[in-house]
């Protein structure tokens, strides 16, 4: 499984999500601008030792990362995603799993252009804040990897 933030905004979410991608055997791929240095202490505090064993990949945009991975399926999770939730899917060995940032979630036009696989994850109505970003990503992530029957995990 591939897992892409696009522009992450807090390095402890980034390094805890590294870790759950060493974990899973998943690869991060990390898009755009990031809000903070991939030599930030927290980042790699969050991480800890599993940061040597992180797949990691940078892209400039989105664009670069769609080109170099042309054949895959791509979802995008979003709390502003309409019709599908996580659980209608069935994911793939080497499909990518798209995230925002923390604070406004992934584009609009990335939304629109991607509708149909736009996925949400279902939460209470009326609450002004979301799951944490790294929350999701185990969530989404973990609900993919037990549909496939936890490969290479034991």
């Amino acid at each position: 499984m591939h897992i892409v933030l696009v522009e992450p905004e807090i390095p402890q979410n980034t390094g805890n999500i590294a870790r759950t991608c060493v974990m899973t055997n998943s690869t991060l791929h990390l898009v755009g601008k990031l809000g903070f240095s991939l030599e930030d202490r927290y980042l790699r505090r969050a991480g800890l030792d599993y940061w040597k064993h992180l797949k990691l990949y940078r892209y400039a945009d989105f664009d670069e990362l769609r080109r170099s991975y042309p054949q895959n399926a791509f979802y995008f999770l979003s709390t502003r995603a309409r019709g599908k939730i996580y659980t209608d899917v069935r994911f793939g060995f080497e499909d990518f799993l798209v995230f925002g940032k923390e604070t406004a979630g992934l584009p609009d036009e990335m939304l629109e252009k991607w509708q149909d696989r736009c996925l949400r994850i279902p939460m209470v109505k009326g609450i002004p804040r979301s799951l944490n970003l790294a929350n999701s990503v185990a969530l989404v992530l973990y609900e993919a990897l037990r549909q496939q029957g936890f490969p290479g995990m034991a």
